[in-house]
This record gives structure tokens, C-alpha cells and sequence, in this order.
């Protein structure tokens, strides 16, 4: 039988295959030193959070033997110079809830700081996101120069760091009387152009023909607002939520110059006033004030993840 002859592959192909191959060997380095940049940092990044939950299950004993050279004090109560290395231990030798014992059943205080962060930042998030979706509704559905400006306000405002903005505070809180009251922290970060902005946003993502559908249907702006526009910005209502609660959970500033009863302020400000007699305790109530907001981001990371990305190539 006659062999069948191969045809001879073109040198253009024969390029072309190789340079194909090699971009694709370029491809998977490229994506792999990502990836191994990528898990460097957040390993790197994740380290003090880790650091500090085991921590918290070392005994008194075990944290001054590590790091009790970084908070040592000299005779005249200053600080000294650490000759000593600072010994940085993952996990612990003995594994001691002592700390969680101290701060949940022996020392209240740090509970009611707890709770007052809780009541601080409760109300907060749920007034925020209830104002801000009316507003931007109304700055979604309606055009002007006038809605423009306002717009343009609100979008200075929330580029203004909140120090800027701190002494305007203080000034109107002492001339309604409500300084020293949780109603100073209240009405400020309800009234925050942050969620406003996100959600308009959002909003003006709609397609108009559904509303034009609704109103052709019978339906009046309330119920507009209601069963359309508020279902369809789940995504962005949670990722709002989520980055309005990190925000005022560590807040510091605002309680320390409106709160003068240190009875009311939170847990953010209570942590920097632990002794240096009470590292355990640190670890143990900074694992504690820590979790609320682990929790709900990991519970809302795919909410806001969708909300944020969701925002880009739209026009304000």
C-alpha cells in the first residue's frame, strides 16, 4: 500500500503555533507569580489577626513572658528601650480561656462598652440606609439642575474626611442640646452622604421602561419605590449596610468629642485605655470586638462584592 505523503506545514503556521504556545506559557506564569504575590500579602495581612486570636488563649504568665519587654515601664513610669527580642508565638504552650473568662463573667465593663458600640452603630446602619434609599430614589428618578447640585453637595461632603466636618458637628450638637447624649453620634451618620451616593448609583441602573411600565399600570412612586427599585437593590442595600456598620464599629473621634460621659463610649475607644497590666485582656477583647464585623462581612461578601462592582460605567 501506498503511504499516504503528509502535506509540509506552512512556515506562517509553524510560527504562528509556536508563538501561540509560547503566549500561553507567558499566560500561566503571569496568572501563577499573581497568585503567589497575591497569597503573600494576604498572608502577610492576615497575620495580626491570627496573632491576636491565639494570643488571647495564652495565660498572663506566657504573654509577659513574650512580650512583656515591649511594655515595660523604668522607675519615673516611661517608657524603656527594648534590648530584648520580642518573641512572637502563633500557639500558645497552654491553652487558657482565663482572658475570656476575665472579660466575659468577671469584668462587666467590657460588656457594657460592647453594647454601647451595639447601640451606637444599630441604629446607624438601619436609619442610613432607609434615608439614603428615599434620597436617592428621588435623585434617580428626577433630572435637574437643581437635583445636579444637590448631588454635587453630597459628593463634596463625602469626600471631606469626618475630622473636617467634626467642629460643624459639635457646634450644632451643643446648640440643640443633645451633646453627651447617643443622639450626637445618631444624627450625623444617619444623615452621611456615603450610602446615598452608593445607592443613587445603583438606582439609576434601573432601566426607565419598568418604571414607565408601573406608573402605565397604575402604580404610584411609593410603590415604585417599594416593590421595584428596593428589590432589585438588594445587592447594593447590603453592601451599603456592610460598609456603613466597619465604618462606625471603629469610630473614635466622634465619641471621644461628643460622648464627655466615659460611661457611653464604645468598645473602640475602651480598647486604647487598657493598661499595660492587661495584655491578656487586650487580646481577648480585641478577638471579642473583632468578630461582629468578621462575621458580617464573610456573611455579606458576595452582596458586596456585587454592589461595588456593580457601580462602575455609570454617570452621576
Amino acid at each position: 500500500m501506498e503511504q499516504k505523503m503528509k502535506k509540509p506545514v506552512p512556515p506562517e503556521l509553524r510560527r504562528a503555533i509556536r508563538f501561540k504556545k509560547r503566549k500561553k506559557i507567558f499566560e500561566n506564569m503571569r496568572i501563577s507569580i499573581a497568585t503567589v504575590i497575591a497569597a503573600f500579602f494576604a498572608i502577610l495581612f492576615l497575620m495580626p489577626i491570627v496573632l491576636t486570636i491565639t494570643n488571647s488563649f495564652m495565660s498572663s504568665s506566657e504573654i509577659s513572658a513574650n512580650y512583656g519587654s515591649v511594655f515595660a515601664t523604668n522607675d519615673k513610669g516611661g517608657k524603656v528601650y527594648i534590648s530584648e527580642k520580642v518573641n512572637l508565638k502563633f500557639i500558645p504552650d497552654i491553652v487558657s480561656f482565663s482572658q475570656y473568662t476575665t472579660v466575659l463573667l468577671k469584668s462587666p465593663e467590657y460588656l457594657l462598652k460592647f453594647w454601647n458600640s451595639v447601640i451606637l452603630v444599630g441604629p446607624i446602619v438601619l436609619f442610613q440606609l432607609i434615608v439614603a434609599s428615599l434620597a436617592s430614589y428621588g435623585f434617580a428618578r428626577y433630572s435637574g439642575k437643581l437635583r445636579s447640585l444637590v448631588f454635587f453637595s453630597y459628593v463634596i461632603l463625602m469626600l471631606m474626611p469626618y475630622q473636617v466636618t467634626l467642629v460643624p458637628n459639635y457646634l450644632v450638637a451643643e446648640k440643640l442640646n443633645i451633646l453627651n447624649t447617643y443622639w450626637a453620634i445618631w444624627l450625623p451618620g444617619i444623615f452621611s452622604p456615603f450610602a446615598v451616593y452608593l445607592l443613587t448609583k445603583f438606582m439609576k441602573r434601573i432601566p426607565v421602561g419598568v418604571m414607565e411600565a408601573a406608573q402605565i399600570d397604575g402604580a404610584g412612586e411609593w410603590q415604585i419605590y417599594r416593590l421595584i427599585c428596593m428589590p432589585l437593590c438588594k445587592g447594593a442595600l447590603c453592601s451599603a449596610a456592610i460598609l456603613v456598620f466597619i465604618d462606625y464599629w471603629n469610630m473614635v473621634e466622634q465619641p471621644l468629642i461628643l460622648l464627655s460621659d466615659a460611661e457611653m463610649h464604645p468598645l473602640s475607644v475602651f480598647l486604647s485605655k487598657i493598661n499595660s497590666g492587661e495584655i491578656g485582656l487586650a487580646f481577648a477583647v480585641a478577638t471579642i470586638y473583632m468578630v461582629p464585623s468578621l462575621l458580617v462581612f464573610l456573611y455579606g461578601e458576595e452582596y458586596l462584592v456585587d454592589g461595588i462592582t456593580y457601580q462602575g460605567g455609570v454617570k452621576g
